[in-house]
C-alpha cells in the first residue's frame, strides 16, 4: 500500500487521549446531571438504568460502530490511523471489530503487556490486533499546500 505504514505505540496512544476525552464528556457528562455528586463519590457499582446503558453499553456499541463504519474511532481519525484487516489491508469485518474490542480484556490483564506489545511487534500490533486479524496503519501522504493569488 503506498503513503501507509504501520502505526506505532505513541501515535496510537495520542489517538486513545483523544478518544477517553471524548468519551468522558458525552458519555460521563449526561450521568453527572442524572445521578449527581452521588455518581463520582459514590460506592456503588451501578447507579440505575442510565449507567448502565451511558456507563458501560453505548461505550462498547460506539467504539465498535465507528470501527466497523469509519475503520477509526474519532482519535485515530484525527491522527489519520485505520483499523484494516491484516491479511487483505481492506475493511475488517464486523466479527473481527467485536472480537478486536473483547481481545482487549486479556491484552490488558498482565499489566498491559498486550498493549506495550504495539512498540516491540514488527507490525505494530497489539494483542488484541492479532487475536483479531487487524493491523493499524498510518496514511504518510503529505498534504498538498497551494496559495490563491490576491491582486
Amino acid at each position: 500500500m503506498e503513503n501507509k505504514e504501520y502505526a506505532g505505540f505513541w501515535i496510537r496512544f495520542g489517538a486513545l487521549l483523544i478518544d477517553c476525552i471524548l468519551m468522558l464528556i458525552v458519555f460521563t457528562v449526561p450521568l453527572s446531571f442524572i445521578y449527581g455528586e452521588q455518581y463520582w463519590v459514590g460506592d456503588q457499582l451501578l447507579y440505575g438504568f442510565w449507567d448502565l446503558l451511558l456507563g458501560y453499553v453505548a461505550p462498547v456499541v460506539a467504539t465498535i460502530w465507528f470501527w466497523v463504519k469509519y475503520l477509526a474511532t474519532p482519535g485515530k481519525m484525527a491522527t489519520k490511523l485505520k483499523i484494516v484487516d491484516a491479511v487483505t489491508g481492506e475493511k475488517m469485518s464486523t466479527a473481527q471489530a467485536i472480537g478486536r474490542y473483547f481481545a482487549y480484556i486479556p491484552a490488558m490483564l498482565p499489566l498491559g503487556l498486550g498493549l506495550i506489545w504495539v512498540g516491540i511487534d514488527k507490525k505494530k500490533q497489539g494483542w488484541h490486533d492479532k487475536m483479531a486479524g487487524t493491523v493499524v496503519i498510518r496514511d504518510t501522504a503529505k498534504e498538498s499546500v497551494s496559495f490563491e493569488k490576491t491582486i
